[in-house]
């Protein structure tokens, strides 16, 4: 089975894509903020990691930046969900090392189709 790691600081995202990819046969991990990320990051490696750029402590960018700059867990895939919209923000999550960028709001459907794409 398949793990992912859902980072959000608002809760009403999180318990709604908990629900989503339990519900896709994912084996799901959530954290609050990048600090709590990176604990579950070194300790249950997930398949794929579903972040938001804006949160308190260590933002998204840094957690991206902490999978991909290692050999060890740059194969982690990460998909940036998140209001920031802008062209350089979108740039600055690929050069980060994101696989995908999706802004909110967002297809729940689009979502899950594009996590499966990226597991397999």
């Amino acid at each position: 089975m398949s793990k992912i790691l859902i980072v959000d600081d608002e809760p009403n995202i999180l318990m709604s894509l908990e629900f989503l990819m339990r519900k896709e046969g994912y084996d799901v991990f959530i954290a609050r903020d990048g600090g709590e990320a990176i604990k579950i990051i070194d300790g249950d490696e997930p398949n794929i990691i579903v972040l938001d750029v804006m949160m308190p402590e260590v933002d998204g960018y840094e957690v991206c930046q902490y999978v991909k700059q290692s050999d060890e867990r740059k194969h982690i895939k990460v998909i940036f969900l998140t209001a920031k919209s802008k062209k350089e923000d979108i740039e600055k999550g690929y050069d980060m090392g994101a696989d995908l960028y999706l802004t909110k709001p967002f297809s729940t459907r689009n979502l899950v189709k594009k996590v499966k794409e990226l597991v397999i």
